[in-house]
């Protein structure tokens, strides 16, 4: 008999949707015969961590006793799509939810929200800290949630438990979990995954920085490892997806299930100048088209899905074709690059009759100059083609735009503000970040560099901006001049609070 493998997504990400990841990893199980259950101890820690706050709180303030009296009305609305014809409605929803999440990490010296954990003694960027919070795992928030719901399912006595860690915001509360079981259940062993993992793999060539706490790390897809430590025999490609049966049960906060769907790993374009995909060298490697949207009809009539999220870094263009030519018969979003086809106006409305209602657009930049020396492949003028022709199919775009990069100055993030400007009717909503260094960037060579923070797990890099553009003028530039355009202001506030562009299309549909 293969050994038995419990599955388990740590707190805290974002609580809209199945987690991924573990959603591929049980299809694989699944098709090899394999024994496992799965735990989503985020969305349920979630769940458990405010209905407790809410019991045993003692409202301050007025926001707190709205907060906690409304609990389940907030809970019924944000999984009602009635609440997103209202975008006042659905904010108050979310904001009373997370103020409730707030007042549960307070207690314990941790700012919780919807969307992420920040602890004010650990970092997830040190790994002694992340050794600190396995030893002492009854001070996390989520304990009391943890404690007695690992227990129970390692009554199945599982020999392996695996944790999948893709967001820093889930480090802290993965290692309490892993410190509490090599406590209480010591002869479990503890495999460690995901992308986050992966990326500290790659830092550091491999080494097992958890030796003591962690018995596997896996970098990439963990497929092949899982089978050749389960003895289930080689990968069979092709299986066919038939949902996340055991976690049909959990209601997300959505209104409507979404359902994960990766069709490749890596990126198509692979030419980015700074890019994490190239930094860490991560191959491209996609499904054919065929058995993509052979998986996404077989979704659609087993788990009968909202929503599908496609979760490409960007969706193929030969993939887009094959969704207009044989559409999954479900609303779907996800990344895709900037490219003739979306300027065709057909093309669009053929992508909007096939499902599509939103796109997520890696823009970075309205000045061109930017755009080729960081060999984004992207053409202002046929930019400005997809976004009219998107709207007019009536495809939401989330547009994403990047500042602070080597080859912008500060002229040319006014132009990037002109070219919102110009645009502004055919963006729905604005994701705008400042750039990040990759520790492993080859064109990090090229820059005079210093440490990001102290923590010996950062993924980034400082560096003296050759033009003098550096974070607190570019930091200034977006919240005194760029969010408060007129033009770009209603946009802003346009995006839905935390849940971001996870919520975002059903404010399309």
């Amino acid at each position: 008999m293969n050994p038995k493998i419990l599955l388990i997504h740590p707190p805290l990400v974002k609580p809209s949707e199945p987690p991924a990841g573990i959603v591929k990893l049980s299809e694989c199980l699944t098709a090899h015969g394999v024994y496992h259950d799965i735990l989503d101890a985020n969305l349920e820690g979630i769940l458990s961590l405010t209905a407790t706050t809410v019991k045993t709180q003692q409202p301050v303030g007025r926001w707190d006793a709205r907060a906690c009296r409304n609990q389940d009305v907030n809970l019924a609305a944000l999984r009602d799509p009635k609440t997103y014809r209202s975008f006042s409605r659905y904010a108050r929803a979310v904001s009373d939810f997370n103020h409730i999440l707030q007042l549960a990490g307070k207690s314990c010296g941790v700012h919780l929200s919807l969307s992420d954990y920040v602890d004010k003694r650990l970092s997830p960027l040190k790994t002694d800290d992340l050794f600190e919070a396995a030893s002492h795992p009854g001070r996390n928030p989520f304990y009391p949630y943890f404690s007695k719901r690992i227990g129970d399912a390692l009554s199945q006595n599982p020999e392996y438990i695996g944790f999948s860690l893709n967001f820093l915001s889930q480090a802290i509360c993965a290692m309490a979990m892993i410190g509490f079981i090599k406590k209480c259940h010591p002869r479990q062993k503890i495999i460690l995954g995901g992308s986050l993992t992966t990326s500290w793999m790659a830092l550091a060539g491999g080494k097992n920085l958890f030796a003591g706490l962690v018995d596997h790390l896996v970098a990439g897809p963990g497929e092949k490892t899982l089978l050749e430590l389960l003895r289930a025999g080689e990968n069979k490609d092709g299986f066919s997806c038939t949902g996340l049966r055991p976690l049909d049960r959990l209601s997300y906060l959505s209104p409507g299930r979404i359902e994960p769907y990766s069709a490749a790993s890596g990126c198509w374009w692979r030419r980015c100048s700074f890019c994490p995909e190239t930094a860490e060298a991560n191959p491209y490697l996609p499904q054919p088209a065929g058995q993509v949207i052979h998986d996404l009809h077989r979704l659609t009539h087993s788990v009968s899905p909202a929503l599908f999220h496609l979760l490409d870094s960007a969706i193929a263009p030969s993939l887009l074709s094959a969704l207009i030519v044989n559409p999954p018969g479900v609303a779907w979003y996800g990344f895709a690059r900037v490219t003739p086809h979306l300027a065709d106006e057909d093309f669009c409305r053929q992508l909007k009759a096939g499902g599509c209602v939103m796109l997520k657009l890696g823009l970075e930049s309205g000045d061109q100059t930017v755009l080729d020396r960081l060999h984004k492949g992207i053409d202002l003028q046929v930019a400005s083609k997809a976004l009219r022709s998107l709207k007019k199919s009536g495809i939401s775009v989330y547009g994403y735009f990047l500042f602070g990069t080597p080859p912008e100055d500060e002229d040319a993030a006014k132009r990037t503000l002109d070219f919102v400007c110009r645009h502004a009717g055919s963006l729905s909503f604005l994701n705008l970040s400042l750039f990040n260094l990759p520790v492993n960037s080859p064109e990090a060579r090229t820059l005079d560099t210093e440490d990001f923070s102290d923590g010996d797990l950062s993924l980034y890099q400082n560096f003296r901006h050759p033009a003098c553009w550096n974070r607190p003028r570019v930091r200034e530039f977006l919240e005194k001049k760029f969010k408060k355009h007129p033009l770009i202001q209603p946009i802003v506030r346009r995006n839905p609070p935390f849940f971001t562009s996870n919520h975002a299309p059903f404010f399309n549909l």
